[in-house]
């Protein structure tokens, strides 16, 4: 089965729509799927609820669609990087569901598993536990967090193969795999697209089986947050 569309903006015509639920790839700008990001700018939807590690940085990432104002709500673990983020939380634009990077990971995990919830230590006893069921097991406290599961799911892949299996690339790995199985319907882009068949069983990160649509993105920008140039010692 051929998964592979023309362009991000055909990929996800028919499929977003308003006040849905969100989950995009990436760590910091690493392995973002910048194709349909732009795309899902361009659509034009709101009153989005944006699942991702972090909100980008200005301009450039999730902040596009921050500054266009289609984000209600982020569910995320890390917003230092992004000025218009902070404006609109301080200002009580923008909802803000701030959560541990490792439960983040296993909570979408935990959703495309089929999981409800699960109990977690990481938490307890402050902000993050606030309203949560709280369970002692063996002598130690701990919180109970809900899976998470979006309308729709945005990866990066590194390479894929047209039936959907994908590869991802070093820190591109990070989330990527657990927002694919989380999402009802996961659009991916990739770097590199081969014939289904081409990709050694052993190397898929991603099966295609979670994979409805596929995008070429083969020159992605491919940004640094923080850029750190260490200076060259004399003689």
């Amino acid at each position: 089965m051929n998964k592979l569309y023309p362009d991000a903006k055909t990929a996800l015509a028919d499929i977003v729509a308003h006040g849905q639920i969100i989950a995009v790839g990436g760590f910091g700008l690493c392995g973002i799927p910048e194709a349909l990001i732009a795309a899902l700018r361009n659509s034009g939807v709101r009153d989005l609820t944006a699942i991702s590690n972090n909100a980008g940085v200005d301009g450039f990432g999730l902040g596009q669609l921050l500054e266009t104002r289609q984000i209600r709500k982020m569910i995320s673990s890390y917003v230092g990087e992004n000025k218009e983020f902070e404006r609109q939380y301080l200002s009580g634009e923008l909802e803000l569901e701030f959560t541990p990077q490792g439960t983040l990971a296993e909570k979408l995990r935990a959703g495309g598993a089929g999981i409800p919830a699960f109990f977690t230590p990481t938490g307890y006893g402050t902000l993050v536990a606030a309203g949560k069921e709280t369970r002692e097991f063996n002598g130690k406290m701990y919180v109970m967090e809900t899976a998470l599961v979006a309308d729709v799911s945005l990866v990066k892949a590194w390479k894929a193969d047209k039936a959907g299996n994908l590869v991802y690339r070093r820190t591109a790995r990070n989330f990527n795999p657990n927002v694919a199985t989380a999402g009802k319907i996961t659009v991916a882009e990739a770097e590199i697209i081969v014939e289904t068949g081409e990709l050694d069983p052993d190397e898929i990160h991603t099966p295609g089986i979670f994979v409805h649509r596929l995008v070429h993105n083969p020159h992605p920008e491919k940004r640094i947050e923080q850029r750190t140039i260490t200076a060259a010692k004399e003689g």
